[in-house]
């Protein structure tokens, strides 16, 4: 007996929940899991066959579904931040990628016995990372910061890129295959840059202008984007993936519109349909594969690990700073993901539709080139990392959620101990000084989808949430919990317990331990930093010890943090009260001088 199509659907979105949980859980990109899965219900198990239970409508759902996950990742694209990204990026992105696109072309054409329009296109859906699944392994890579910043900033740029060139390739094989000259190639593609820049033009004046209301914003993007790619396709066939990228590139550059809120509302969008989309893709896989396929792929995405990715690395960095351990393990990290995935499961449908020799290896060829990288890369890349010396050691770093005076000042402090310390805060005026007084800094709220992007949190390994907004702090704690550990995340009061009735209180489970002594909050630390109290740093020592210090600078101070001569950080707070001892530096709040006339303010 069939399951039925409403139980099935539902039970798509559970599992594709379950999958996103259990990849947030062990950090590891979820797309793995998804596939997994489908494969599972589909091929192996014959509980799910997305043609019977979709029909005619599959074809149109994927469709407006890669429409959408295309839109929103070419809306990250910005071309101000591209001179800034290093030479090794812009020539991964540039022509290394195009290096890569022609050797997996190779491949697939020697190996799999694939026709070259086929494996062009393969090759252009393959040559690309992705944010998706670049972050999630970041995380437990640790490599060091120009590692990093290398690989997250690739994965960004290459994302959209990737998919124009995967487009671009797709038109010239229709357009090939239904016997159109290159005039009405060339036509198709004016018509989706066209398109794309004038629906872009209109939804980029309606926002500015506010003429859409702020809670029917996010509804009319998705409208105005669905509706330029079907009528872009209506006019020119096929030209609508191409319209729906020009869209995202030129909306997400344009000057004066906001668009963090339609970005955060795509993301989450695109996370349904990514978790539903993966799950019927691979239940359509044949299994077990025909012919030799199975050992194809293999062979291929040997090919690409071993040979593709190291070979491009080499060529895009020379000229770059970066050394050949640091080489060597970016040489190594390639997952594929979302792109690549979604886009060979829409193109190889309709290829197959056209008639198209080939078509049909697309897909098997795409996952096990994805499921190989990002298993193989996901187990071997920290040890190797170790192995290379180009790991952070255990993460010491501090996110510190505020760009006030007293986040400053606490920044500066704990930068100065030798700690990595990033400000994060939507405030642009504080995060502006935070940049002048030389830190590190994040513009946007840490607990945003923007920041799981953007966000870089190599070497940092806690939370201090210091704004002044109470619920936003807890919110902020809540999210890095599982990120850096229950016992690396504090919070600053914004009210003191007295102030807080039973009304107004938060659960406990949600707050994070209180920032220093009971009494403290984060109006009382502005107020006695505006009286001249100020942050002190001193190192203790067998002659001058804790009581020492107390006895100069008044029993008044407030310690703040301690750091071990190890070089462990200690943070102070309402439920562990430090002991500093000799050899700990002390980062104390102390009073001004007036307060303690007779002290010398000479020890260091």
């Amino acid at each position: 007996m069939g399951i039925e199509p409403g139980l099935m659907l539902t039970g798509m979105l559970v599992i594709g929940f379950l999958c996103q949980w259990l990849a947030w859980r062990v950090k590891l990109p979820a797309i793995v899991f998804l596939l997994l899965a489908g494969l599972l219900l589909g091929p192996v198990s014959g509980l799910l066959h997305p043609d019977k239970l979709l029909g005619p409508l599959l074809f149109p759902m994927v469709s407006l579904a890669v429409a959408l996950i295309l839109f929103e990742g070419s809306l990250t694209l910005r071309f101000h931040e591209l001179p800034g990204i290093g030479s090794a990026v812009r020539g991964l992105v540039s022509y290394g990628a195009l290096l890569a696109l022609l050797l997996l072309a190779a491949a697939a054409h020697v190996v799999a016995g694939t026709a070259w329009p086929i494996a062009l296109l393969f090759g252009a859906l393959t040559c690309v990372t992705g944010p998706t699944v670049i972050a999630p392994m970041l995380r437990t890579l640790r490599p060091n910061a120009r590692i990093a910043n290398t690989l997250r900033w690739e994965g960004i740029v290459i994302d959209p890129l990737g998919a124009l060139f995967a487009v671009l390739i797709y038109e010239a094989v229709v357009s090939r295959q239904e016997g159109h000259t290159l005039g009405v190639f060339v036509a198709t593609v004016g018509c989706g840059v066209l398109v794309g820049a004038l629906a872009a033009l209109l939804l980029g004046l309606l926002l500015r202008r506010q003429l859409i209301p702020e809670y029917l914003q996010n509804y009319g993007t998705l409208a105005v984007v669905l509706l330029a790619f079907t009528g872009s396709n209506a006019v020119a066939h096929e030209s609508g993936l191409l319209t729906v990228t020009i869209m995202g590139i030129a909306l997400g550059n344009m000057r004066g519109v906001h668009i963090d809120d339609i970005l955060d509302f795509k993301e989450h969008l695109t996370t349904l349909l990514v978790s539903l989309l993966f799950v019927l893709l691979a239940a359509r896989l044949p299994w077990p594969l025909p012919g030799h396929l199975l050992w194809e792929g293999l062979a291929i995405f040997l090919f690409a690990q071993f040979v593709v990715r190291p070979l491009t690395v080499l060529v895009s960095s020379l000229g770059s700073a970066l050394d050949w351990r640091e080489r060597a393990l970016i040489g190594w990290v390639a997952p594929r993901g979302i792109v690549a995935a979604s886009v060979s499961a829409l193109f190889a449908l309709r290829l197959q539709a056209l008639g198209v020799a080939g078509a049909e290896v697309l897909v098997p060829l795409v996952f096990i080139l994805i499921i190989g990288t990002v298993v193989l890369q996901s187990a071997t890349a920290r040890p190797l990392a170790l192995w290379l010396k180009v790991a952070e050691p255990e993460p010491r770093g501090v996110l510190i959620f505020g760009a006030d005076t007293v986040a400053r000042g606490i920044g500066k402090a704990l930068h100065e101990a030798g700690f990595r310390v990033v400000l994060a805060d939507d405030d642009h005026d504080g995060i502006r000084r935070a940049r002048m007084e030389g830190l590190n800094t994040f513009f946007g709220n840490p607990a945003s989808p923007h920041a799981e992007r953007h966000l870089d949190l190599a070497g940092i390994g806690r939370l201090l949430a210091m704004s002044t907004h109470r619920e936003r702090n807890t919110l902020a704690s809540v999210h890095y919990r599982q990120e850096f550990g229950r016992e690396k995340v504090y919070r600053l009061r914004v009210l003191a317990p007295e102030e807080s009735t039973e009304r107004a209180a938060l659960a406990d489970k949600l707050l994070a331990p209180a920032l220093f002594e009971d009494t403290m909050t984060h109006a009382r630390f502005a107020e006695l930093l505006a009286r001249g109290w100020r942050i002190k740093s001193t190192r203790l020592s067998a002659t001058f010890d804790w009581p020492h210090f107390i006895e100069q600078y008044g029993s008044d101070s407030v310690l703040l943090f301690g750091v071990e001569e190890r070089g462990t950080l200690r943070v102070a707070s309402a439920k562990r009260e430090l002991e500093p001892r000799p050899g700990w530096v002390v980062i104390v709040l102390v009073p001004p001088v007036e307060m303690h006339p007779a002290r010398e303010d000479s020890v260091a």
